[in-house]
């Protein structure tokens, strides 16, 4: 009963949500977007010809966004789990950047290139235990900063969603002693009870 509650009052939430709404009425893959956007605004992360790679893709939000902005001269790849409808302008791979294999497509799918800006909205699926999603967690976003690192041209940027819990400070001082600049972005879209926090690395030392 209290599970049913929950879901009822989730999914008021979320029809009453001025970003659902929103992105219902522009188009828009995901609420998600507006989170890119909001910190693409002010961080000025994406600009046209860009290689971007979006770690954790579907359902698009961030990859409609990317693509629209590197236009026809950049390139997006993408890569989740779960099915993602095709988008103009993405390349998108279904498999588990978590194994070799989806490593290794993305990996083919760059052909060589080096990219500008590495994405990562990756979440584990939530087990309800909070150690145990947390540290599911941590040990996705540390794949991505491993991936960022190995893939990104020099000075480029890597942009991250955590969450505040065990492992948070670690991440953010090993961001620090491989890139320039490391910043904590809650974007307006980003919902006032989560505790998600996007960190932004910059400049690939």
């Amino acid at each position: 009963m209290a599970k049913n509650k929950t879901s009822k009052a989730w999914m008021h939430q979320h029809v009453n949500d001025p970003y659902v709404k929103l992105a219902t009425k522009e188009g828009m893959r995901s609420r998600a977007a507006y989170k890119l956007i909001q910190i693409n605004l002010k961080d000025h992360l994406l600009k046209p010809g860009m290689v971007v790679v979006d770690l954790g893709a579907t359902p698009g939000g961030w990859s409609q966004v990317a693509a629209r902005t590197v236009g026809p001269t950049g390139r997006v790849i993408a890569i989740d789990l779960l099915e993602m409808q095709g988008l103009g302008g993405v390349h998108f791979i279904q498999a588990d950047f978590s194994k070799t294999e989806g490593l290794e497509a993305v990996e083919k799918a760059l052909a060589g290139s080096r990219v500008d800006l590495v994405l990562s909205d990756m979440a584990p699926n939530i087990s309800g235990i909070a150690q145990v999603d947390q540290a599911r967690l941590m040990g996705l976003v540390e794949l991505a900063m491993d991936f960022a690192v190995q893939h990104l041209k020099p000075q480029g940027n890597f942009l991250v969603k955590v969450f505040h819990g065990a492992g948070f400070d670690g991440y953010v001082k090993a961001m620090r002693q491989v890139f320039k600049k490391v910043d904590s972005r809650k974007p307006e879209a980003s919902r006032k009870g989560s505790k998600e926090v996007y960190l932004l690395a910059k400049g690939l030392k």
